[in-house]
């Protein structure tokens, strides 16, 4: 009796992949049990490498879901030890359900957490104004200047700080403070391919003691500004 095998079965440049390890993958990230296995297959069996295959999938997921509505969320605050410094933030997403799970509730309480540690000025990189980045760019251009080196060498001195402006002031752009290998935006991409919802960061206010102001940033979701 002959048997027909199914395409890609047997296939000696495939790689072996256990349920064992789908399952450790699974747990690791919370993806499909599928797309862990994908994950698995694309890199060679390599845990580590899987998941930044998955969160790279990820952001994908994400780009494609930013434009969904995001009517639903939650706030959390954050104190510091001592409190010193207070942080409350709104994440949104699409559904209540999503929104009272674990995974949603955690990712508020560490962006929460992070403002609270990182004190970023706005959410994202296109809530700076034209203003703003001008004044910290002649900022960075008398410090340059002060120290007596040459015009040409000055502008290239600022070029470079002007390139992480947006890291060291936009909440989405600064690494993560718990795993500083990857960026919030990147920490909230995972999420959506995860939860399978956009979920977007709305605002924040950040309070320190002592401080004269306060830190108010608020954002709005792709689909508002299309609306306008």
């Amino acid at each position: 009796m002959t048997t027909t095998a199914t395409p890609g079965e047997n296939d000696p440049k495939k790689p072996s992949i256990s349920a064992d390890q789908v399952r450790k993958l699974r747990e690791r990230t919370g993806a499909p049990m599928m797309d862990c296995k994908k994950a698995l297959e694309a890199c060679k069996g390599d845990e580590a490498a899987a998941v930044d295959h998955l969160r790279k999938l990820g952001i994908n997921t994400a780009a494609k879901k930013a434009t969904r509505v995001t009517s639903e969320g939650a706030v959390a605050s954050y104190i510091h030890a001592g409190g010193k410094i207070g942080v409350l933030v709104e994440v949104n997403c699409e559904s209540d359900f999503v929104a009272r799970t674990d995974d949603f509730k955690d990712l508020v309480k560490d962006i929460a957490m992070h403002i609270a540690a990182s004190d970023p000025k706005f959410v994202r990189k296109e809530d700076v104004t034209p203003e703003a980045f001008e004044k910290e760019k002649e900022i960075y251009r008398a410090q340059a200047a002060s120290s007596g080196k040459p015009a040409n060498v000055v502008e290239k001195i600022v070029e470079g700080k002007m390139a992480k402006f947006y890291e060291e002031v936009c909440l989405m752009d600064q690494p993560f403070v718990k795993e500083p290998g990857i960026t919030i935006h990147q920490l909230v991409a995972s999420k959506i391919g995860k939860l399978g919802e956009n979920i977007f960061v709305r605002r924040f206010a950040r309070f320190k003691v002592g401080d004269a102001g306060e830190t108010v940033a608020i954002t709005k979701p792709q689909q508002d500004q299309k609306a306008e």
